[in-house]
């Protein structure tokens, strides 16, 4: 597998790092919280086409790959980006995908007359819970009760959960006015194919997330002194680093490799999918960790920039579910779902 950037993804790439870099930075991220979302930022991600990348040019889009999808996600992740792109993304691609009963819902997502978002869980009942950016939907789509449902956001069908996060997390009631876009085994494989791609983009924000931490974690670690010498010198410190420098790079091939099979190897799809999901996870989770026990009590601070990695990617994460979760479906795709 070559994972060499093309020179158009190498400009996609930095149009969107430099996006990024103007319009989130580690200030902007702080005065967005405690809803954890960047109108600003929204309209000029919007403005970019990140909505319209998503999507086949058969339905209005550009028909970017689930590859280059990854690339962008992974800025996101660098810059722990106060705006639901990864939700919104997976929500048009599997508006798309349904075709004729979602083309109304699909056109206004496109348009920006409404924000539509996925909900990775799957549903029992009408109590949705934990619906990432349900608290600034417009629309959710998640799969209830074995139908895949548009669930309108009303003022008195959610509720906005605190999270250590500060992501627009929402409890929603699916009521009498949800659409029905699909029912049975089409709504289980249209809500399957889109958690996917969720967890494959997730994966790349979470290992670009991951390695934004290592990076402030060896500047400080160059800029501290202890004993004469920076504390980067000391084994206790420099060891770690290098431990979770080396998991980000394997979390970000994983990542990427996943990203390629949805054209390259189809089959392999949700196992791989899954996999890159838990290991990004864990990365994250340890680096996050790391670094920002390297700064002593100051990491602890709210005015430090790593606590925000160290919220961020434990939210994004748990949304779904602990690794575990995903490794289950690992098991499943590789060897069968058992019968409980």
């Amino acid at each position: 597998m070559d994972l060499t950037l093309s020179d158009e993804q190498k400009q996609l790439v930095d149009s969107f790092a430099a996006l990024y870099a103007r319009e989130s930075s580690p200030e902007r991220v702080r005065a967005a919280e405690p809803l954890g979302f960047d109108p600003k930022l929204w309209r000029a991600l919007r403005d970019t086409g990140v909505l319209e990348m998503a999507v086949s040019e058969e339905a209005g889009g550009w028909a970017s790959s689930v590859a280059e999808l990854a690339l962008t996600a992974e800025q996101f992740g660098r810059a722990v980006a106060s705006a639901p792109v990864i939700e919104a993304q997976v929500a048009v691609r599997l508006l798309a995908a349904v075709g004729a009963p979602a083309a109304d819902l699909l056109a206004s997502a496109l348009a920006g007359e409404l924000v539509v978002v996925f909900a990775p869980r799957s549903y029992a009942d009408e109590a949705l819970e934990l619906v990432p950016a349900g608290a600034v939907a417009d629309i959710v789509v998640a799969e209830v009760g074995g139908e895949l449902l548009a669930v309108p956001v009303s003022a008195g069908g959610a509720r906005q959960v605190e999270n250590l996060g500060s992501l627009p997390l929402a409890d929603i009631r699916a009521g009498e006015d949800a659409t029905v876009l699909a029912d049975g085994t089409q709504a289980a494989q249209l809500h399957s194919d889109a958690v996917d791609v969720w967890l494959t983009l997730t994966a790349a924000a979470l290992a670009g997330a991951a390695a934004k931490a290592v990076h402030i974690g060896v500047q400080y670690a160059k800029e501290r002194h202890a004993f004469g010498s920076p504390i980067g010198a000391f084994q206790g410190v420099s060891h770690p680093l290098a431990d979770s420098a080396t998991a980000v790079d394997g979390a970000r091939l994983l990542a990427l490799e996943a990203a390629c099979a949805f054209d390259d190897e189809p089959d392999r799809v949700t196992e791989l999918a899954a996999m890159a999901f838990a290991f990004a996870y864990e990365s994250a989770r340890d680096a996050t960790r790391r670094s920002l026990h390297i700064h002593g009590g100051y990491g602890f601070g709210m005015e430090g920039d790593i606590q925000l990695y160290y919220r961020r990617v434990r939210a994004w994460a748990l949304v779904y579910g602990e690794s575990n979760t995903a490794l289950d479906r690992v098991a499943d795709a590789r060897y069968g779902v058992v019968a409980g």
